[in-house]
C-alpha cells in the first residue's frame, strides 16, 4: 500500500512526509507543483529513500493525477496543496481561485474516478483527507467561544474564501457521490521549513539581519498557534480513525496576540543569539499600516479531536517556538537559499523548467 500526498514539498506537507516516513514503511507518492513555497530542500534527507517518490506536477492535471493513482494504487490521498498566504491573496487572488478551488475540483474528479474503480475491500478503506484552515470561519470577537466544527463559514479574504469553497466541494463529493472524505481545519502553524513570508519565520529572518520586525496595526490580532509536528500527528490520527464525512478542528490551545508572539520570539532570540551591543531584538519592532480586512481573532475548539481520537498538542507555544527558532539558527543555509531564490535554480536544474 501507499499514500499520495499533494503539496508535499511545502511547509506543512514536507513536515508530514518527513514524519510519516520516520514512523511508517508505507511509501509516499509526493505530488507538488513547486511554486515559490514548494522547496525540494525540505526533502533532501529523503533523496535516496526508495519509499519517497517525488513527482513535480499540478493537482489540476487530470491526466497526471490519474496516471499516479492507477500506477501506485494509494489507499489514501492527503491534500495539502494550496496557495496559503493572505497578503498574496489580496494582491493576486486569481492564483488562489485557480489552485484552491479549480485545482481541488479537478483533484476530486480524478480521485472519484479512481475510487469508483476500486474493488470492495480497497474501496471501503480508501480515504481522501483535505487539509484546510480556521480562517474559513471568519473573525471572532474577544471573549467569544472558539471555533467549533459547527461554526458558520464567514471567510473574509480571497484566501479564506477559496479555502471555504474547496471545503464545500469536498463535502459535496461525499454527500453526492459517497466519496469517503475527511476534512481538517487547523489554526496558525509554525515550525521548521516554514517559508519566511509568515510572521514567525519572517521575524526570525529580519531579526538576524538587523531589519525591522513589521507589526500590522496595533499588533493585538489574536491567533491560536499550532506547532507543525503536533498538526502532522493529528492528521495521522484523523486518517487512521476519523469518521468518514466528518470535520476535525486542530488547534494548539495557544491563543496569542501578534505583539506577544513577537515579544516572546525576541526574548528567546535574546537568550539563544544575543546581540553584540546588548540590546533586545524588541528594539527592531516596527508598527506598519494594517492590511485590508485583517481578521481580529481566531481560536480553535479541538475538543472533538481529543474526545474521539485522543489527540492533544504536545508542545506549548513557548516550547514549540524555542524549537522553531533553534531549527532556523541551525539551518542558515536553508534559510539563505530560500531568501535568495537559489533553491528554485537548483530545482529547475534537477527537474527542468
Amino acid at each position: 500500500m501507499s499514500i499520495l500526498v499533494t503539496g508535499g514539498a511545502g511547509f506543512i506537507g514536507a513536515n508530514f512526509v518527513l514524519d510519516w516516513l520516520l514512523q511508517h514503511d508505507e511509501p509516499v507518492i509526493n505530488l507538488d507543483k513547486l511554486t515559490y513555497a514548494g522547496n525540494l530542500e525540505n526533502l533532501v534527507s529523503l533523496e535516496h529513500d526508495v519509499r519517497h517518490i517525488f513527482v513535480r506536477g499540478d493537482i489540476g492535471d487530470a491526466a497526471l493525477v490519474g496516471k499516479l493513482l492507477t500506477e501506485h494504487h494509494p489507499r489514501a490521498v492527503i491534500n495539502f496543496a494550496a496557495e496559503s498566504h493572505v497578503d498574496r491573496s489580496i494582491h493576486g487572488p486569481s492564483e488562489f481561485i485557480q489552485t484552491n478551488v479549480v485545482g481541488t475540483f479537478h483533484l476530486l474528479e480524478s480521485v472519484r474516478a479512481y475510487w469508483e474503480g476500486l474493488d470492495g475491500a480497497a474501496k471501503g478503506r480508501f480515504r481522501f483527507l483535505h487539509v484546510s484552515t480556521d480562517e474559513v470561519y471568519g473573525s471572532l470577537m474577544n471573549g467569544a467561544p472558539a471555533f467549533s466544527e459547527a461554526h458558520r463559514y464567514e471567510p473574509n479574504s480571497p484566501y479564506s474564501a477559496s479555502k471555504a469553497a474547496s471545503d464545500h466541494l469536498v463535502r459535496a463529493y461525499h454527500h453526492t457521490y459517497g466519496l469517503p472524505v475527511l476534512t481538517t481545519n487547523c489554526s496558525n502553524n509554525y515550525g521548521p521549513y516554514q517559508f519566511p513570508e509568515k510572521l514567525i519565520p519572517l521575524c526570525i529572518v529580519n531579526a538576524l539581519g538587523g531589519k525591522p520586525l513589521p507589526m500590522y496595526g496595533d499588533g493585538l490580532q489574536v491567533r491560536d498557534w499550532l506547532y507543525v509536528k503536533d498538526h502532522c500527528r493529528a492528521i495521522c490520527l484523523v486518517l487512521q480513525g476519523g469518521m468518514v464525512g466528518e470535520t476535525y478542528n486542530i488547534g494548539g490551545s495557544s491563543e496569542q496576540a501578534n505583539v506577544k508572539v513577537v515579544q516572546t520570539l525576541c526574548a528567546l532570540l535574546d537568550d539563544l543569539r544575543p546581540l553584540a551591543d546588548g540590546r533586545s531584538y524588541t528594539s527592531q519592532v516596527t508598527f506598519v499600516k494594517d492590511r485590508p480586512g485583517h481578521d481580529r481573532r481566531y481560536a480553535i475548539d479541538a475538543r472533538k479531536l481529543e474526545r474521539e481520537l485522543g489527540w492533544k498538542p504536545q508542545e506549548t507555544f513557548e516550547t514549540g517556538l524555542r524549537k522553531s527558532i533553534t531549527w532556523y539558527l541551525n539551518n542558515q543555509r536553508w534559510l539563505a537559499n530560500v531568501t535568495t531564490g537559489a533553491y528554485r535554480t537548483w530545482m529547475s536544474r534537477q527537474y527542468g523548467a
